[in-house]
């Protein structure tokens, strides 16, 4: 990452390293809130906005991927910023990065299929984690559709099923 930063002009401060530090070493995908906060302690002149720059200048040299979902939000990841699926959690707003055997190939073939060039692809599945379904209903769950409108518009989303049988 940094090697790329300084290739394409950027300076590399310690809170830029700090930031790439939060990236690198994060399985949850922060937001650029998130990683404002775990810097701040050490670097408690830095803005939101310096974090903003950074992860526009990783975007740029494609060494982070950008979630961005409808409500405005997005979330970072920079452990793999080529696009790959994700579990996302409707309740705790949990992503889980997923390994997809021959996933690679499938945007390229649906893509050629259609005389498309493909541009990009987003791979999201939404439905309820392991220690979301487990805590015992704290009100009434989300409708997935509800879930699905909060995904980015390109998302191509696999709707699961409710607890009562009814697929939506």
């Amino acid at each position: 990452m940094v090697a790329k930063l300084r290739a394409g002009g950027c300076r590399i401060t310690p809170q830029r390293l700090a930031i790439l530090r939060v990236l690198a070493e994060s399985i949850g995908h922060p937001t650029a809130e998130d990683i404002h906060t775990q810097i701040r302690e050490r670097f408690p002149t830095t803005s939101v906005a310096t974090v903003y720059k950074t992860l526009s200048a990783l975007k740029a040299v494609n060494e982070v991927l950008e979630l961005g979902f409808a409500d405005g939000s997005s979330r970072y990841d920079g452990n793999q910023p080529d696009p790959h699926p994700h579990l996302i959690c409707v309740r705790c707003r949990t992503i889980l990065d997923q390994e997809a055997i021959g996933f690679d190939a499938l945007p390229r073939e649906i893509a050629r299929r259609a005389g498309y060039s493909l541009i990009g692809h987003r791979f999201d599945v939404y439905g309820i984690c392991p220690a979301c379904a487990g805590a015992g209903p704290d009100g009434e769950e989300p409708g997935l559709l509800q879930a699905a409108n909060a995904g980015d518009q390109a998302t191509h989303e696999v709707h699961l099923t409710h607890d009562k049988g009814e697929t939506q």
